[in-house]
């Protein structure tokens, strides 16, 4: 199994270990439920060096990613700006959802996920070769990613890294800036503001540390599940596969068919429209528990729950669906749970935010 370079950092305190996508990682510390309220209300933060960043450089690195990704880079005219898009195979389906940062007019950095980063750079590759693109791709595996999230998390991190104050204090919102050895980004997967810190490998533990010490508490892949699908945020493997497509993933906005330039896939999501969509679940107080995989009954036919959870700051179960398009929000549709059918509510996503219930 691999292991990031604060593994030892996360032995020492007591985490509970487990297998993700090929990687050890933390779940929690000790409370999951702790964790995820200490998010929404002060600091917390994630080793996400399992992730992968990927430079893509050259002088035909924008004219490539404009072809290999559904969202148009064409839009990234600021250095440091990013931007979220999917990748797509062929027929539509979605190989892996990503963020690109804008760093200058021939060098890109990407971001993916860890359980897909062997094959996306595969991928990458193959259409470089197809295209004969000027660009290089280098795998960043020497760098560690540290996700501070929270209301606190920006000011927190400035006390742990006061280095850092003067050149990112001021960096909006889905951009990203590189001082010294450190790549700063004002980004996450969590709904709260915050930054994600790429940092040297050799350093990650004291930069944890230091993040430890001025009260950033250290958080597990189980708040972070919880916070990203209150955010309504999709998680690749479950809400979206290479099996779907962003339009029947809640992904539309993210998918650029109105500019003339192609993309991969763009033939395909042109020439079927979707069937399904994603839609947010809410069943009442102690009503159960949304899962995924569960049975959606609708009177346009049966759905799916992709991801399911109890929501610590709604206090109650929510979930993501993928369902008939005829399903709206407002609606009322019935979950099957164990042997029961329960009611649950169609609404729009996100369902928290900022600390603060949306639905």
């Amino acid at each position: 199994m691999k292991t990031t370079q604060l593994n030892e950092v996360h032995r020492a305190a007591g985490a509970k270990l487990v297998d993700f996508a090929g990687w050890e990682m933390p779940l929690h510390y000790g409370s999951q439920l702790e964790e995820h309220r200490t998010v929404r209300t002060d600091a917390g933060m994630f080793d996400t060096s399992h992730m992968l960043a990927i430079d893509v450089q050259g002088e035909d690195a924008r004219e490539f990613l404009i072809y290999a990704f559904a969202n148009n880079i064409e839009r990234l005219a600021d250095t440091g700006k990013a931007l979220y898009s999917c990748m797509l195979a062929e027929d539509g389906g979605v190989i892996d959802d990503l963020i690109v940062y804008f760093l200058g007019d021939e060098f890109y950095r990407v971001i993916v996920n860890a359980g897909t980063a062997d094959g996306d750079l595969a991928w990458l590759e193959a259409l470089r070769v197809k295209k004969g693109a000027e660009v290089t791709l280098n795998p960043r595996r020497d760098l560690a990613m540290i996700a501070v999230q929270g209301p606190n998390a920006r000011e927190k991190t400035f006390t742990a890294l006061p280095e850092l104050r003067a050149y990112a204090a001021d960096i909006g919102v889905f951009f990203g800036v590189q001082v010294g050895d450190t790549f700063v980004a004002r980004t996450g997967y969590t709904g709260e503001d915050g930054f994600e810190l790429l940092v040297p490998g050799n350093t990650a533990a004291s930069v944890w540390n230091k993040l430890a010490a001025a009260g950033v508490r250290p958080c597990g892949l189980g708040s972070r599940d919880t916070l990203r699908l209150e955010a309504g945020m999709n998680l690749y493997g479950q809400d979206m596969d290479v099996k779907v497509t962003p339009l029947e993933s809640g992904l539309a906005w993210t998918v650029d068919l109105k500019s003339p330039r192609d993309f991969v896939g763009k033939a395909a999501l042109a020439s079927k429209p979707a069937t399904r969509h994603s839609v947010g679940l809410v069943l009442p107080p102690k009503g159960g528990v949304l899962r995924a995989h569960m049975v959606v009954h609708t009177p346009a036919g049966d759905g799916e729950i992709t991801s399911g959870t109890f929501s610590p700051t709604l206090d109650r179960s929510i979930a993501l669906a993928r369902v008939p398009v005829a399903v709206k929000v407002g609606d009322t549709v019935q979950v099957a749970i164990r042997d029961k059918k329960v009611d649950a509510k169609v609404v729009k996503p996100p369902f928290a935010r900022n600390g603060k219930a949306l639905v």
